[in-house]
């Protein structure tokens, strides 16, 4: 696809895109009250001086930033920062987390006159733009009017690559739009290469570099009162079709300790009510968080579907089993419930996280199980078995804190080009004044 052959489909979807982010809205999955940005309309003011945008996808990619955009936030004074993402889920979660100065929007869907509108109002000096989700309209108006732009964190999967490669002149002439592309992994730098960037460099995976997950002290206290000592496992960031697997390993697994409680956190909270119900509707006493229930000694499965809470629970289970791995989504981030002492299981599709699984099982720290009763046995023997667990837990903290240094390796790579974003906005603001 060219293009221009792009530009035009765009421009003809847009009408048809505003019923669909209503019908989203309608459904929960926008917020209503700020759907017009996705048009790339601003519902914040500018900040004077320099501009940085930051763009990530969604959830994952925003909290592999937040370390990044806390230090640059700490470090760089003189710059402003907007952050678009473009899920609820997101927002929500970054409207605790985010630095006081940092603004967050949605960001625009790429039609072009709404790209337009949204660059238009926000100026950015220079954009960060993280992992690899490639906009065509988005990159090359940026590219167009001359803004420097940097890919972070980018990574590309085999399966990704593959694709790409059937549209080589398109890839190139988006990858054209970055002055630097940051990979996780010489892996990642060498497919990004191939695809046609320039400058490339691989300082690792600022995944590495993120602070452990936070839990609100008064929260934390009443789950723990709540569970009151009982075994517990957590099954977290599940999608779709994981649900009924961990269900059938919670059967097993109270066959065995009919107190054992199961936690699952979906990764998408809006599906929290549907799991709930089928839960229920198998007989399974089931506690539902968006409800306003609590756990009780009854309770056997409670699903929290709050949002930003996976920190509270990573903290109370004696194992976790981490989601989007039974089925073909790519795995979530098994470094979260690694630094906060719980030991990982997986299932066997963890491409989005190769390298850090490889780490990950090379140092003994994390379990690949695919069926109910592999899952089931692998969760029994880290309830029951004391040294086991604190051997896998301390391998998991290891290679965790292992990298740490990635971040000071990412701003180092940065900092020329932050450096000439604040010494060209004032040059510029000098000659307007002159």
């Amino acid at each position: 696809m060219t293009l221009a052959l792009y530009r035009a489909a765009s421009g003809i979807a847009a009408p048809f895109l505003r019923g669909y982010l209503g019908h989203r809205a309608r459904n929960g999955k926008e917020d209503p009250a700020r759907v017009s940005e996705r048009f790339g309309a601003a519902s914040a003011v500018r900040p004077a001086g320099p501009v940085m945008w930051i763009h990530a996808a969604s959830v994952g990619e925003s909290l592999s930033l937040l370390s990044l955009v806390e230090r640059l936030d700490a470090e760089r004074p003189a710059l402003g920062f907007v952050l678009t993402t473009g899920t609820v889920t997101s927002a929500r979660l970054l409207a605790t987390r985010l630095p006081p100065r940092v603004l967050h929007q949605y960001a625009p869907l790429d039609c072009l006159r709404w790209v337009r509108r949204f660059l238009d109002h926000w100026r950015p000096d220079v954009v960060l733009w993280a992992e690899s989700e490639f906009w065509p309209n988005l990159l090359h108006e940026i590219g167009d009017r001359g803004i420097p732009a940097i890919l972070v964190n980018a990574r590309l999967s085999p399966r990704s690559y593959k694709g790409w490669r059937r549209l080589p002149g398109l890839v190139e002439r988006l990858l054209a739009n970055f002055d630097l592309c940051l990979a996780q992994t010489e892996e990642d730098a060498a497919r990004i290469r191939a695809l046609g960037a320039g400058l490339v460099r691989a300082p690792g995976n600022l995944k590495f570099a993120a602070a452990a997950l936070p839990a609100a002290a008064e929260a934390l206290d009443a789950e723990t009162r709540a569970i009151d000592g009982r075994p517990t496992w957590l099954a977290a960031s599940t999608h779709e079709g994981e649900e009924a697997v961990i269900a059938a390993a919670h059967g097993i697994l109270r066959s065995r300790r009919p107190n054992v409680l199961t936690v699952i956190v979906p990764r998408h909270p809006s599906r929290g009510v549907r799991i709930a119900a089928r839960l229920r509707a198998d007989g399974v006493a089931t506690g539902l968080k968006s409800a306003a229930e609590r756990v009780t000694p009854e309770t056997q499965v409670y699903v929290a579907d709050g949002i930003g809470e996976l920190g509270i629970y990573y903290r109370l289970a004696r194992a976790a089993f981490v989601g989007g791995s039974l089925v073909p989504h790519g795995g979530q981030n098994i470094l979260e419930p690694a630094r906060l002492g719980c030991p990982v299981v997986h299932g066997p599709h963890m491409t989005n996280f190769r390298a850090i699984a490889a780490e990950m099982a090379a140092a003994g720290a994390t379990a690949e199980r695919t069926t109910a009763g592999e899952i089931a046995a692998e969760v029994e023997k880290l309830i029951e078995d004391r040294d086991e667990r604190c051997r896998r837990i301390a391998a998991g903290r290891r290679v965790a804190a292992a990298k740490a240094g990635v971040l000071d390796a990412v701003v180092r790579e940065l900092a020329p080009y932050l450096d000439a974003a604040v010494g060209a906005a004032g040059i510029a603001k000098r000659y307007a004044h002159a």
